[in-house]
């Protein structure tokens, strides 16, 4: 990974999972910028509102698929036509306690999704999908 930290989008209703993760990403030096998101609307409203400031826009988004108001699938609905908007490309991981074979597939066949990954995401987990995206 190169020595600039990236920003990491958590967005997830599970307060565990963004105390956890947030944790683990600052403990491995993963990131200093993490952005902290309780569901989809909140999230899509802060990349509408950044979408010209590649500087505070999310490298990676972790995104979970259930959650209230705009969840994971709605959310990246909109991500595809905000995105053409926006100064920087973004990582989507979908992150989802679900193993039903829909969701993962569902997840497989929309070109923003990077991977689906099942919780709970290990230290050894973030590492390497974040320095194989680096890569």
């Amino acid at each position: 990974m190169t020595t600039n930290t990236p920003i990491i989008a958590l967005v997830d209703d599970d307060k565990v999972f963004q105390l956890t993760s947030s944790r683990t990403l600052r403990a491995a030096n993963l990131a200093n910028n993490i952005l902290q998101f309780e569901n989809g609307e909140e999230a899509l409203q802060f990349l509408k509102e950044h979408a010209s400031e590649s500087d505070a826009l999310p490298d990676y988004i972790f995104l979970d698929i259930n959650m209230p108001y705009v969840d994971g699938w709605m959310f990246l609905e909109d991500y595809a036509t905000l995105k053409l908007n926006l100064k920087k490309e973004i990582s989507i991981y979908m992150v989802s306690s679900s193993i039903d074979p829909r969701d993962v597939n569902r997840a497989k066949q929309d070109k923003n999704v990077r991977e689906y990954i099942i919780k709970p995401v290990s230290r050894e987990k973030f590492i390497e999908l974040l320095n194989r995206a680096a890569a």
